[in-house]
């Protein structure tokens, strides 16, 4: 073969692969499609479309729905061919590898979960790095399980883990080594099943999971009624920008700007160390730590009673949680209400901060507690006003509650695995 031809067989190669990804894109989040209807999302010509369908049926991506017409509905002739994304044509696993917990889901090719497993960790500090590395797999192996899905059908591992993490994978030492022991090389986690884990930071992952959200009426409707349908559901976010901020233990935030998450090559972005400088905030605790730190506080100087003489359930200095000191807050328990003005304070001076720099639409109040937290925002919604000339950021607690960072890592995942399928050697 001459280099010309060899050159121009490359080239034709390309154009395939690049053709296969166009019409399987196309495919992905729709339902039941057309020749036609491929054609007119791809600009492709009909030999083409039916070509590629060919070879990607072949290969397992997608499966013929001979009959696609509603139940009861009738057509004169036969009806046309129809094409349909196999989702289970690979699965992905998402795992949110908290300090004190970790959570792992098992998912298909359209992000529905169909396994799950979590367990408390026995060694929080991160001390033993081969412990916490096989605690991390022994959650992934529950949740394949569960799911009944063999380690050779994964296909993409994502770990969100509470520590900035680089383009190669890496955390740095950081809050004394803390980083490191969050994340003992996790880059390697699975290596000897052919996985090659993408490590990522807890909050980045939850912003991808607000943004997976907010698409998913745009993505159900493109299943229901084709292509066109879904992609139309995902063209209202694209000039969004929010700061997804996780509000548990430690403060930590992803950020998004016109629909698309910031990143920088250390992976510092959204690190919230800077609160330790700002006035009525002064440490980056989160709201679950700080709501417990200062029941705890109050508590041990013997502040507020309830009705009957009741003091926040009863509960002692060492019993007492962040979800303790929100419910009595609710139930009307004074001390508790004084609580979460405090917490409203905090929240709102943060915003203030992120919003009035970063011009940001909104803060989505993100993680565990987040769904606890209505009194709060809306005590940080009233204090806004006073902080910023032009407060037109938006503060809202997250729907997604603890779901949000194993969300976001499968959000990530199907999105590593739909940028690389078809294979190289499969188009």
């Amino acid at each position: 073969m001459t280099p010309h031809t060899a050159d121009r067989a490359a080239s034709t190669q390309q154009v395939r692969r690049s053709n296969a990804r166009r019409v399987l894109g196309a495919m992905w989040e729709s339902g039941p499609v057309t020749a036609a209807e491929l054609m007119h999302a791809t600009g492709l010509t009909r030999a083409t479309v039916l070509a590629i369908c060919r070879d990607l049926e072949q290969q397992g991506w997608i499966a013929e729905a001979s009959d696609a017409r509603p139940s009861g509905a009738r057509g004169i002739g036969r009806p046309a061919l129809h094409y349909v994304f196999r989702a289970d044509a690979g699965h992905v696993v998402g795992v949110d590898a908290g300090q004190h917990r970790i959570s792992a889901v098992v998912a298909d090719l359209r992000g529905r979960e169909v396994g799950r497993a979590e367990h408390t960790s026995a060694d929080p500090e991160g001390e033993d790095p081969v412990r916490r590395r096989a605690e991390i797999l022994a959650a992934v192996d529950a949740a394949l399980a569960e799911a009944g899905i063999a380690v050779s059908a994964v296909r993409a591992v994502v770990l969100g883990i509470p520590a900035p993490v680089d383009a190669a994978g890496r955390s740095p030492v950081g809050h004394r080594d803390y980083w490191r022991r969050m994340n003992p090389d996790l880059a390697t986690l699975g290596a000897d099943r052919g996985w090659t884990p993408v490590v990522e930071n807890d909050a980045n992952l939850a912003a991808l999971a607000e943004l997976d959200a907010e698409s998913d009426a745009g993505i159900d409707a493109g299943v229901d009624a084709g292509t066109e349908a879904g992609h139309a559901g995902r063209a209202g976010r694209t000039e969004e920008s929010f700061a997804a901020l996780l509000s548990g233990e430690r403060f930590g935030s992803g950020l998004v700007f016109h629909g698309e998450l910031l990143r920088q090559v250390h992976g510092g972005v959204g690190e919230m160390g800077f609160l330790t400088l700002v006035d009525g905030v002064g440490r980056p605790h989160g709201l679950g730590w700080i709501a417990r730190e200062l029941a705890r506080e109050g508590l041990e100087a013997g502040r507020g009673s309830g009705p009957g003489g009741r003091l926040l359930g009863g509960r002692g200095p060492d019993e007492v949680r962040a979800e303790h000191v929100l419910r009595a807050a609710a139930e009307g328990e004074a001390f508790a209400v004084e609580i979460v003005e405090e917490l409203g304070e905090r929240l709102a001076r943060i915003c203030a901060v992120l919003g009035g720099l970063l011009d940001l639409d909104r803060v989505i109040v993100s993680g565990a507690v987040a769904r606890a937290l209505g009194d709060v925002v809306a005590a940080a919604r009233r204090r806004l006003p006073a902080l910023l000339d032009d407060p037109r950021v938006e503060i809202e607690a997250s729907t997604l509650g603890g779901a949000a960072v194993r969300r976001g890592a499968v959000h990530l995942a199907v999105r590593q695995v739909r940028a690389a399928a078809p294979a190289d050697d499969a188009a």
